[in-house]
């Protein structure tokens, strides 16, 4: 098979940044083998904690590439997920957890990629991703024929570079 797609590459990155949140790495879950991209649904199968990495279901207006060359920069939103066993007592408490060790997974890639003098190596992309911004995020209990565990939605938005002459780049 060719070369992945750039695209495809950003978002296998971004879920080895999930992979990294483990206990020994200073975070309270362990996420190793339990990151997905693009799924919606799970079975009774599929690990607790989990979380899956989805593009936003409604993207921005498409900033045309300029006539000049062949280079589009712009955003690009994604929504994660995360799903957790609930507390009996305070079911969504441990989805404030889980988030907040994928905000900081996220801090933390952001503060170390992106380095002045040193230049931007975010998600590994070297240069291609630009910026990284954690947005806005909620936490829900289960609900009743939706799915069986407390979650959360992390609004997350990357501004990259992208070759439109040559996705696979």
């Amino acid at each position: 098979m060719a070369q992945e797609p750039f695209r495809l590459r950003v978002v296998k990155a971004l879920c080895q940044v999930f992979e990294g949140i483990t206990v020994a790495n200073g975070f309270n879950f362990d996420m190793e083998g339990r990151v997905f991209r693009g799924r919606l649904f799970f079975g009774d199968n599929d690990p607790i904690p989990m979380i899956s990495v989805l593009e936003a279901p409604l993207p921005d207006e498409p900033d045309f590439t300029p006539p000049s060359g062949d280079t589009w920069t712009g955003t690009w939103r994604f929504m994660i997920q995360g799903w957790v066993t609930d507390d009996p007592k305070n079911p969504t408490d441990p989805a404030h957890f889980l988030l907040a060790d994928v905000k900081k997974a996220l801090a933390i890639e952001r503060k170390n990629m992106i380095r002045p003098g040193l230049g931007n190596n975010l998600l590994g992309m070297e240069g291609r991703v630009l910026d990284l911004v954690i947005g806005a995020n909620v936490v829900r209990p289960a609900e009743e024929h939706v799915n069986d565990y407390a979650n959360f939605l992390l609004a997350l938005t990357l501004e990259i570079a992208e070759n439109m002459a040559d996705p696979y780049e």
